[in-house]
């Protein structure tokens, strides 16, 4: 049986993988990346890359078919080549995929093996067994491990669904054809921007969903959000729970659900789910080696990303914590840092920006209103609609708004939650005044320049002082 010896072994190829890979390189450390399938991790494949690039897709249509937005403007769309469409996204995907991972990954010189990766050894002296597709062993010691296996799409217990053909984000992405209805379960990021991908694209869609869309975020987004749906043609039915799942002869799938005012059945040619991941552990032989999992599987780590089992540390999704591909990749340098450099650095989640890539797009950083009065906080808050936001009213598009949570006391920002176009980038500029411990006053005083979306957090600041139904540019 083949051996190799390293300083940091990694399984797992995506962002924590990559990113502690990097950082050990720096240090001067070997590295060894198992594998079992498409190198890249999620984002690349199956996640962040292709869906955004779909998004793109379908926005480019919905902006064609948007007759009647712009005076004199006339425009129009043929019905979409599905097929050419996918071609396009895959082709994007596989030249990042070389680019960014495979020939960095070649660039470095790290060992890349493929294969499944289990736990073998003691907790005091874990190695790795590595089998190939040709059940061909080898075994890897290291001084430290790193599982960064992610997750994938959660499969709920549903009655019947195990015989129906169903969807999930990974397989929706690989249709050839716009299925002319679709159902979608759930109403979390990845339901909301694949339901309307496919309304845009053609699709009646409807959608399913146990409380309110994006119900971790503020209850006005969700408002709005199913505003924006129903008038691109997207029927949202909440409080309904799938009981049953069955098909025709023809091959249409139909969901019997429990739903406000009793049982309702809903029928259409494809259904999606998404109703959230599952971190990637079966096939690890944790117990051999006692690292503890939670209830979803997930690898327990300590907030500087220990496992219960010393030398063995988890980043990314298979943590179960947020799933995002810059959270993993800070994962993989904390990892890193505190392996090899006992730096003792800490995961801090407490100003990281949350985006969801609908159109309008949801985006949100900090508390929300409910968390700041769960923490004993006398909110101040203040939601702006776009309608009084210069560029939205330039772009024609005032469908949403922005929200500042405060503390009352203080007057510091907590909290900036948007729906808006680019509301990504509202996010991000949340993030430093967060992080500078900004107050309303400070922000409402300071400079923005006029005709963009982030003087919206401006006029939302000073909503209190001035009169938001005169609000423009002379504001100050």
């Amino acid at each position: 049986m083949d051996q190799t010896r390293v300083d940091l072994a990694i399984i797992g190829s995506g962002g924590a993988a990559f990113a502690a890979a990097i950082r050990a390189s720096h240090l001067g450390k070997t590295v060894a990346m198992i594998e079992r399938g498409t190198i890249g991790g999620t984002c690349v494949n199956v996640g962040c890359v292709p869906s955004k690039a779909l998004l793109a897709a379908a926005e480019a249509r919905h902006v064609a078919l948007d007759t009647g937005r712009f005076p004199g403007i006339d425009t129009g769309a043929a019905p979409v080549d599905m097929a050419a469409v996918v071609e396009g996204k895959q082709a994007l995907v596989e030249q990042l995929r070389v680019e960014k991972y495979v020939d960095l990954a070649g660039d470095y010189g790290w060992t890349l093996l493929r294969g499944v990766a289990s736990f073998d050894g003691t907790s005091d002296a874990p190695v790795l067994r590595v089998t190939s597709a040709d059940d061909a062993s080898q075994t890897v010691e290291a001084d430290h491990y790193l599982i960064a296996t992610g997750a994938r799409p959660v499969v709920p217990e549903i009655e019947g669904l195990d015989r129906v053909e169903y969807l999930t984000s990974t397989t929706a992405m690989e249709l050839t054809a716009v299925p002319e209805t679709l159902l979608v379960l759930g109403g979390g990021y990845v339901a909301l921007e694949q339901a309307q991908l496919f309304a845009r694209l053609g699709s009646k869609v409807t959608m399913l969903v146990r409380s309110r869309l994006a119900s971790h975020e503020e209850p006005e987004a969700s408002q709005a959000l199913e505003r924006v749906l129903a008038e691109e043609g997207v029927r949202v039915v909440r409080r309904a729970v799938a009981d049953e799942v069955r098909t025709d002869p023809a091959g249409n799938v139909t969901v019997a659900a429990s739903v406000t005012g009793g049982r309702q059945e809903f029928a259409a040619d494809k259904l999606l789910i998404a109703l959230g991941r599952t971190p990637n552990t079966e096939t690890l032989n944790l117990d051999a080696v006692g690292v503890k999992t939670g209830e979803r599987g997930e690898i327990l780590v300590s907030d500087q990303l220990a496992t219960s089992t010393p030398r063995i540390w988890a980043g990314g999704d298979v943590t179960g914590h947020h799933e995002f591909v810059y959270v993993a990749a800070a994962h993989g340098a904390i990892v890193t840092d505190n392996a090899f450099a006992n730096a003792g650095r800490s995961v801090d989640y407490i100003h990281l920006p949350r985006v969801t890539f609908t159109s309008p797009a949801l985006a949100s950083v900090g508390m929300t209103d409910e968390q700041a009065v769960e923490a004993g906080i006398r909110c101040d808050c203040r939601v702006l609609p776009l309608d009084y936001v210069p560029r939205a009213l330039v772009n024609r598009d005032v469908r949403g708004f922005i929200k500042i949570v405060a503390d009352a006391g203080t007057g510091r920002i907590l909290g900036i939650t948007a729906v808006a176009k680019d509301a990504g980038e509202l996010a991000a500029a949340g993030v430093y005044i967060l992080q500078a411990g900004m107050t309303t006053r400070q922000v409402a005083n300071s400079w923005a320049p006029y005709l963009t979306m982030a003087e919206g957090i401006k006029l939302a600041c000073q909503t209190y002082t001035i009169d938001v139904t005169r609000l423009s540019c002379c504001a100050a």
